[in-house]
C-alpha cells in the first residue's frame, strides 16, 4: 500500500495515521474501532490521544448505532480546517514537483 502524501510528510505514527485517514474519509463515520483497524493501529493505542482529539474539536460524535458510537472529522473546527489545507497544500507540491521533473525529462 502507498503511503498518503500527508504520512510521508509528517511520518508515521499512530496520530497521523488517524489524522489522514480521517482527512481522507471526511464524509463518513466511523466507529473508533473501525478508524483504529483502518489506520493499522490498535484500539488501545486510538484510546491514548482519542479524548484529547474530542477536546481539541478535532473529531465529533455523530450518532449512535446499537453500542457503537461514531465519529467524523468536525470540518467547523479550526484545527481540522488547517489540517485539510496542510493536506491539499502538500498535494499541490507533490504535483508541482512532479510536473517539474517531466518538465525537466522533456528539455533533456
Amino acid at each position: 500500500m502507498n503511503k498518503s502524501l500527508l504520512i510521508k510528510a509528517m511520518g508515521n505514527s499512530p496520530v497521523i495515521k488517524v489524522l489522514d485517514f480521517l482527512i481522507e474519509n471526511k464524509v463518513f463515520d466511523y466507529s473508533k474501532s473501525d478508524i483504529a483497524r483502518e489506520a493499522k493501529i490498535s484500539r488501545i493505542t486510538l484510546d491514548s490521544f482519542w479524548e484529547n482529539f474530542i477536546k481539541l474539536g478535532i473529531v465529533k460524535k455523530t450518532r449512535t448505532i446499537g453500542r457503537a458510537t461514531l465519529y467524523t472529522l468536525n470540518k467547523e473546527s479550526e484545527s481540522a480546517k488547517k489540517m485539510i489545507e496542510l493536506d491539499l497544500a502538500l498535494s499541490v507540491a507533490y504535483s508541482n514537483m512532479e510536473e517539474e521533473k517531466q518538465e525537466q525529462v522533456t528539455v533533456a
